[in-house]
């Protein structure tokens, strides 16, 4: 058997050119302690060599790792069957690679995100849909490790980043109540920290959006018209055929996200009903897909990959020391109307219209 080449070091290097370990060191981290010419002398011959600098050491020279973290709440699997992540991530890898660092997703780690990010190697990190009184956020803040939150609740702690949920959500309610629908569902997002009874993060500030506007309008929301799933294609499948299951025939679907709502699609369709002549759906995200479904879907558009580019920036100017207090960014949402919504349907609104009204 074949033995191994011996992996050119950097002893080699500094023995053919003629220097210093030091010099070499110097030529690949700082050459402008150098001559130019040696500088470069010594870059050539280490190419003719095969040699490569040890990552970790330089790291250690350097004092920073060149990657930044995204920290998630969920597996890769899960997060990464949510077309908007993939968006998002868009984003931040366009910032970060323009910059000159990597990217390295922390999740959990056979079920703890603790030993996830113990085992992480990054300059900062960007939290996506965790709460500031998450443990593992404690742990960073303890480290000092610079630090963004994406979809939290933090303004003013740490550094952060969110879009105008309640707004959003208020204007897909009003679209819905304008169209004359009066049963309406909602499909909301499970996973860790989530709160469907409106009190804080992501879902919680769409729901109150969603059921402040149709109790404006005389729509009571009761939990028997709220279906939790994952904020995947199959997870909306699975939350709206709950509803069906128990009974519910809603003739309008707010889905917090594009996701569970192309799954609610989905399934309304296997229940040999139209969209929207029988039933409207408006999505939240508009992810490129929401676009190409049949119909298309009216959902709300937050910019979701400009919102990763936005965590980054921050973050890198906290990195850099660019940012002196945390700062605050808040990206503006806006609905938008496709072929998914239309009318409540003409005999359901009769025969709603015909019922005696409770005293």
């Amino acid at each position: 058997m074949e033995q191994a080449a011996r992996r050119v070091t950097i002893a080699d290097v500094a023995e053919r050119a003629g220097v210093s370990k030091t010099a070499v060191s110097f030529a690949f981290n700082n050459p402008d302690r150098l001559n130019a010419v040696t500088a470069s002398r010594i870059l050539d011959i280490a190419t003719e060599l095969g040699y490569r600098p040890d990552p970790v050491a330089r790291m250690l020279t350097a004092r920073r790792t060149g990657a930044i973290g995204v920290l998630t709440p969920q597996d890769l699997s899960v997060i990464f069957a949510n077309p908007f992540f993939g968006a998002f991530s868009a984003g931040i890898a366009g910032v970060a690679e323009e910059a000159g660092y990597g990217l390295h997703f922390i999740s959990p780690l056979h079920g703890s995100l603790s030993r996830a990010i113990n085992r992480a190697t990054v300059d900062g990190v960007v939290a996506i849909g965790l709460t500031i009184d998450h443990p593992e956020i404690n742990e960073i803040r303890r480290a000092g490790l610079p630090m963004v939150m994406v979809d939290s609740d933090v303004v003013g702690e740490v550094a952060s980043v969110d879009v105008d949920d309640e707004t959003g959500a208020r204007l897909a309610a009003t679209h819905i109540i304008e169209l004359g629908h009066r049963d309406v569902a909602i499909l909301a997002i499970d996973g860790p920290r989530s709160d469907i009874r409106g009190e804080g993060g992501v879902v919680g500030r769409r729901l109150r959006g969603y059921r402040e506007t149709l109790a404006d309008a005389g729509i009571e929301v009761g939990a028997d018209v709220i279906a939790v799933g994952p904020s995947t294609i199959s997870g909306g499948v699975d939350a709206f055929d709950r509803l069906w299951a128990g009974g519910r025939r809603p003739t309008a679907i707010l889905a917090m996200s594009d996701a569970i709502a192309i799954g609610a699609l989905r399934a309304i369709r296997a229940k040999a009903l139209t969209i929207p002549a029988d039933v409207s759906v408006v999505g939240f995200d508009d992810i490129d897909l929401a676009q190409s479904t049949d119909p298309p879907l009216t959902t709300v558009h937050q910019p979701v990959r400009g919102k990763g580019e936005a965590a980054v920036r921050l973050l890198l100017s906290v990195i850099e020391g660019r940012e002196q207090r945390p700062g605050h960014r808040r990206l503006d949402t806006r609905l938008i109307v496709r072929g998914s919504t239309g009318p409540v349907p003409q005999v359901r609104q009769e025969v709603t219209a015909a019922r005696p009204k409770s005293a």
